[in-house]
């Protein structure tokens, strides 16, 4: 095992936290995972300086430094009426990490999403799909994408979905505060997916860290990495339902059409394991099977209270 440093900006996110975690656990390590107040990444001078710093540490503990980006404008409803926010932290704050990065001679790995895709395919999509983003969000992610790979730093863009974890907003939590308000909920039935433990997550990125940090990273440089299978979000909450210890018919299913939102979701964003696994990296596992584990290990952050 690589003895590694790892920066992670948005490291008070949900798979930023759980890096932190796995990192702070792990003998021999070094971990530094600034949440958005300590570190924002559209602060040029202050990414600058903290890569720089970073950078110094790593050397000083004999260690194989790698960036892991993980901070992101991710509420996608609010980006449509605030593009220019979205695109500082998604666009500009990827970039200058990126050129810092190249500049100090650090790997990175940045963490981009399956809203760069239009949502419309029939197959779970490979990384070198055609993109075509429907929402700034996804535009801004995607542009974010390109600023990191044309810097010049040696990096590696992974893209996930459907993202929960025990820190922060996510629908597992969500179906827990609805399932403690509501009899019976509707959700939509006709939008699918791979639910993706932050924590597995957090573990696909660190074993890829590890080459990367080696200088033996794969050719392919966009990788996607979610828990395998799909379903609908139905199904994913009647799922929830079920880890909760409650009557999974209370969840009904709908159409988008029946719960129209600000901003259009994918109808399909199943990303493909298949540059993962011949990038010699480990595939995740189900999401059923995660989705158990993220209940037996972190069921208390996942229930809802009051």
């Amino acid at each position: 095992m690589t003895r590694l440093a790892v920066l992670v900006p948005g490291g008070k996110g949900q798979v930023g936290s759980e890096l932190s975690a796995i990192l702070d656990a792990r003998r021999g390590s070094l971990v530094h995972a600034p949440g958005s107040s300590k570190l924002d990444i559209t602060d040029t001078e202050s990414v600058r300086d903290a890569v720089e710093a970073f950078a110094q540490a790593a050397r000083d503990a004999e260690l194989r430094p790698v960036v892991i980006n993980t901070a992101a404008y991710t509420a996608v409803d609010a980006a449509e009426s605030d593009p220019e926010g979205a695109h500082r932290v998604n666009v500009a704050g990827p970039a200058a990490l990126a050129e810092a990065c190249r500049d100090g001679g650090l790997p990175l790995l940045h963490v981009s999403t399956d809203y760069v895709f239009p949502g419309d395919a029939d197959r779970p999509y490979e990384p070198g799909d055609e993109t075509g983003p429907r929402t700034v969000y996804g535009r801004t992610k995607l542009e974010g994408e390109r600023a990191v790979l044309e810097s010049g730093a040696s990096a590696w863009i992974v893209r996930t979905a459907w993202v929960y974890g025990a820190h922060g907003g996510n629908f597992v939590k969500t179906m827990a505060r609805l399932a403690a308000q509501r009899d019976e909920l509707s959700v939509v039935n006709d939008q699918i997916g791979s639910p993706t433990w932050a924590a597995d997550l957090a573990r696909g990125l660190l074993e890829l860290a590890e080459p990367v940090a080696a200088g033996t990273g794969p050719q392919q440089r966009v990788l996607h990495c979610t828990n395998t299978g799909s379903t609908s979000w139905f199904e994913f909450a009647r799922a929830i339902f079920a880890e909760l210890g409650l009557d999974p018919h209370r969840v009904n299913p709908c159409t988008s059409a029946d719960y129209p939102t600000r901003t259009p979701r994918p109808a399909y964003s199943v990303l493909s394991e298949n540059a993962w696994r011949d990038a010699g990296l480990t595939p995740l596992r189900p999401w059923q099977d995660a989705l158990k584990e993220a209940f037996t290990t972190s069921g208390e952050a996942f229930r809802h209270r009051g």
